[in-house]
């Protein structure tokens, strides 16, 4: 079993604060957005947040603070799904930030299919000038990798894609036409680019 992991841990300093994912777009909060996608591509979901989870207990989901202190970045969030996964048996998980709310419906399919030798494997796609770009925030994780992980993490490494290269992760490219479906929001700038998106969606 594959369990999804929405990545909301992050402090948002350039909208000002807070939690990024309740923000709306197109008439829905960031997070519903993304739950609606990653719910059905996996068996169970919850979301890794810091701060008091019951301001996010109207989604019924098992939010999962992150396992190391001093807000370490997103693998911290990683390893907290996959330390959870590991307690619900699944295999892996899927990872999508709270903040991009167009990420393909396939994410999953897709990341399993070019996984690599051990299992991992990023999303990425091409940039204006055609260079691909990995998207480290969304991934298949395999839970057989959580206390290498924790030793990297414990060690000082901060960068996924470090820790993802040393282990020869695989890369699914997605096509960004007509826009990158990896687009995340950052600013208040993006709020109003996202809701033109969601409109054409």
């Amino acid at each position: 079993m594959i369990a999804g992991i929405v990545l909301a841990g992050g402090r948002a300093t350039r909208m000002g604060g807070g939690d990024k994912g309740l923000l709306k777009v197109g008439g829905k909060r960031l997070i519903d957005h993304v739950l609606d996608r990653l719910t059905p591509q996996v068996g169970a979901v919850a979301i890794n947040a810091n701060g008091d989870p019951a301001r996010l207990s109207e989604f019924g989901l098992p939010v999962l603070s992150d396992s190391l202190p001093g807000h370490p970045g997103p693998l911290a969030g990683v390893l907290a799904g996959l330390d959870w996964a590991a307690e619900q048996g699944a295999d892996a998980i899927v990872t999508a930030a709270a903040d991009t709310p167009f990420f393909p419906r396939d994410l999953a399919a897709r990341l399993a299919a070019h996984a690599g030798p051990s299992g991992l494997c990023l999303a990425a796609s091409p940039d204006q000038t055609g260079k691909l770009r990995r998207h480290p925030t969304f991934g298949l994780w395999p839970v057989a990798l959580r206390d290498d992980l924790r030793a990297a993490l414990t060690g000082g490494l901060r960068k996924i894609v470090l820790w993802t290269d040393g282990l020869g992760a695989g890369l699914a490219a997605f096509d960004s036409a007509p826009f990158d479906p990896f687009f995340n929001v950052n600013t208040p700038q993006d709020i109003v680019r996202a809701d033109a998106l969601a409109r054409r969606a």
